[in-house]
C-alpha cells in the first residue's frame, strides 16, 4: 500500500496540505530487521518448508542440536533431570522457551530409555502445546510418543521429538507468530547445553569437550533475540537470558577443534544452568 493511496484514505481528515506532504514522501516502508543466518550444521530437511513459502523464518533442527547428546557418553538420568510441573505459565514467550525445554527433557529420556518418565512430559508438552495454539498437532505427537516408548522404539522416539518442534514451528509461522518459534528452538538448545556440560562435568574426557565450542550458535540465538518484536524483547526473562548469553560467550570463544579443561567445562555448565533457571523458575511459577 503506497504513502499515495493511503493520503487518499485520510482526505476527509488531512486536507490537502497534509495529502501534498504525504505525496512527496514516496520512500518505501522499512524492512523488518533480517534473521541471522542459521549455522548450516544444524539445519535440517524438515524446515524446508516450501508449501509456506517461509523459509526464511525456520529455526535450527531441534535433532540434530541434541546430536551433541549422542557423543557425550552415557547420561545419568536421575542426575540430570529437573523438577517441573504441567502448569501452563500466563507468559507466552516463558510457555515457548519452556516448551523447547520439554522436548529436550524428551531427548534425555529417549537417550536413557526411561519409558515410564515420557508421559509426564508429554502432558506437559501438549499443555504448553496448547497455550500456543498448536494443541492439535501436539496431541498428533505426544500419542505417538507413549505408544514408541512403550514399546522400547526409541529411534522413532527421536524422530518423533524433531517433528513435534516442526509442526509447532509450522503452526507459528501459519499464525504470523514466527518469533515464538525462534524461542521454542532457543528453550532447547539452553536445555540441551544444560544436559550435555553436566554430564561432561561428571565424566570428564577431553574429547567429549571439544562439541561444546559452538560460539556460532550462541551468537546465532544472541542476533534472533535482537531481531524480535520490540515488545518481545522487552520482556524481563528474555533480557535476562540475552545477559547470560553475552556471559557464556568468552567461554566457548576458542579456537576450532580445541577441547576444554575440566574447570572450563565445569564454568560453561553453571553458565547455561543458570539460564535455565530463569526458564524453570517461570515455569514452575
Amino acid at each position: 500500500m503506497t504513502r499515495r493511496f493511503i493520503a487518499r484514505l485520510l482526505l476527509p481528515l488531512l486536507g490537502a496540505a497534509s495529502i501534498a506532504a504525504l505525496s512527496a514522501q514516496d520512500a518505501p516502508v522499512p524492512k523488518p530487521p533480517e534473521r541471522p543466518a542459521i549455522p548450516e550444521d544444524v539445519v535440517g530437511d524438515e524446515h524446508v518448508r516450501e508449501e509456506y513459502g517461509v523459509n526464511q523464518f525456520t529455526t535450527p533442527s531441534i535433532r540434530k542440536l541434541f546430536d551433541m547428546l549422542n557423543n557425550v557418553g552415557k547420561l545419568r538420568f536421575d542426575s540430570l533431570k529437573r523438577p517441573f510441573t504441567d502448569k501452563t505459565p500466563a507468559d507466552r514467550v516463558v510457555v515457548a522457551m519452556g516448551l523447547g525445554t520439554l522436548i529436550a527433557d524428551g531427548f534425555l529420556i529417549v537417550q536413557c530409555e526411561r519409558v515410564e518418565e515420557m508421559e509426564s512430559v508429554g502432558r506437559a508438552m501438549i499443555k504448553y502445546g496448547k497455550a500456543l495454539g498448536a494443541g492439535n498437532r501436539m496431541n498428533k505427537h505426544t500419542g505417538s510418543l507413549f505408544e514408541y516408548s512403550l514399546k522400547g522404539n526409541w529411534q522413532d522416539l527421536r524422530v518423533e521429538l524433531a517433528k513435534t518442534q516442526s509442526d509447532v514451528e509450522a503452526e507459528m509461522v501459519m499464525l504470523r507468530d514466527v518469533d515464538i518459534a525462534h524461542l521454542i528452538s532457543l528453550g532447547g538448545w539452553l536445555r540441551a547445553l544444560e544436559i550435555a556440560t553436566k554430564s561432561i562435568s561428571e565424566n570428564y574426557a577431553e574429547e567429549k569437550t571439544r562439541q561444546l565450542t559452538r560460539r556460532d550458535i550462541a551468537e546465532y540465538y544472541m542476533m534472533s533475540l535482537d531481531s524480535l518484536h520490540p515488545r518481545i524483547m522487552k520482556n524481563p526473562s528474555l533480557v535476562e537470558i540475552r545477559k547470560g548469553l553475552e556471559g557464556m560467550l568468552p567461554l566457548l570463544d576458542v579456537p576450532e577443534g580445541k577441547s576444554l579443561k575440566l574447570e572450563e567445562v565445569k564454568a560453561l555448565y553453571q553458565k547455561a544452568s543458570a539460564i535455565c533457571h530463569i526458564i524453570t523458575d517461570k515455569m514452575n511459577g
